[in-house]
């Protein structure tokens, strides 16, 4: 059986946020709720079937730390860019605040952070002993931050995993260019301005892998067509005009 381990991380701003661990471990799918069985089938090893289901494991068990006791009005879809978020299943009628979530698996290590409605969590963990070769550097930095990785100012692992984190906080992965992203010098526990966005990056301590966090608040927040529907609705009913469900009497002003 898995063991999990959980950190509810103290931030400046004073919000929640969860960090949990474990290490990967054979499992049956039958016995999880967040799993998508058409995805399940397309992995091609055990290993990474392993890493998905563990990961999956440890992410019921967080939402159980969290608060969340029961999890089967929930489903994880994905954005177009594959970043992975909470929702409620289509024609469940219940409504309440989901955490945003970041996944990451490596090594026989599964992590995954959750982070209060409203921002949203990267979380990248790499192994120690395996930092990224020199022949990637210019694939991941330019200029200055290129030269400070050259002549070992700037740890590789810790711009990689750092870099990593913050494309999974825009939710935007690889679609977003590294290159474009700057670890600051020291690189530990900064804020990073990336366009409009404010992410705040974190090391994270681990004794195996270089863990590191990214968050901010969510200015994109995802939305479902139904929520989306829900919203305009509101929003007609709030505005002062005159408002009604779209029947030909209404539209005409019979």
């Amino acid at each position: 059986m898995l063991n999990a381990e959980f950190d509810f991380i103290e931030t400046e701003h004073n919000i929640r946020l969860l960090v949990a661990t474990c290490q990967i471990r054979e499992m049956d799918p039958s016995s999880l709720t967040l799993i998508d069985w058409d995805e399940i089938r397309t992995f091609k090893t055990d290993k990474r079937r392993d890493e998905h289901l563990s990961a999956r494991w440890l992410l019921e068990q967080a939402l159980h730390e969290w608060g969340l006791s029961d999890l089967s009005a929930l489903m994880i879809s994905r954005t177009e860019e594959r970043a992975p978020y909470l929702k409620i299943i289509h024609g469940m009628w219940v409504q309440y605040p989901l955490p945003s979530i970041s996944i990451s698996h490596s090594d026989g290590l599964a992590c995954v952070a959750l982070i209060q409605e409203g921002w949203t969590i990267g979380l990248d963990a790499e192994p120690l002993n395996r930092p990224p070769k020199p022949a990637v550097f210019d694939m991941m930095a330019k200029g200055k931050e290129l030269e400070r990785l050259n002549e070992g100012e700037l740890d590789p692992l810790l711009a990689w995993t750092g870099k990593e984190a913050i494309q999974k906080a825009l939710r935007m992965g690889m679609h977003f260019n590294p290159r474009q992203i700057e670890i600051p010098i020291g690189g530990l526990n900064k804020e990073i301005l990336i366009g409009n966005s404010k992410i705040q990056l974190n090391n994270y301590p681990n004794g195996t892998h270089k863990i590191m966090l990214a968050y901010g608040k969510d200015s994109a927040p995802i939305r479902s067509p139904e929520e989306t529907l829900l919203e305009a609705t509101r929003d007609a009913m709030n505005s002062g005009e005159s408002w009604g469900v779209g029947c030909s009497t209404t539209r005409n002003n019979i």
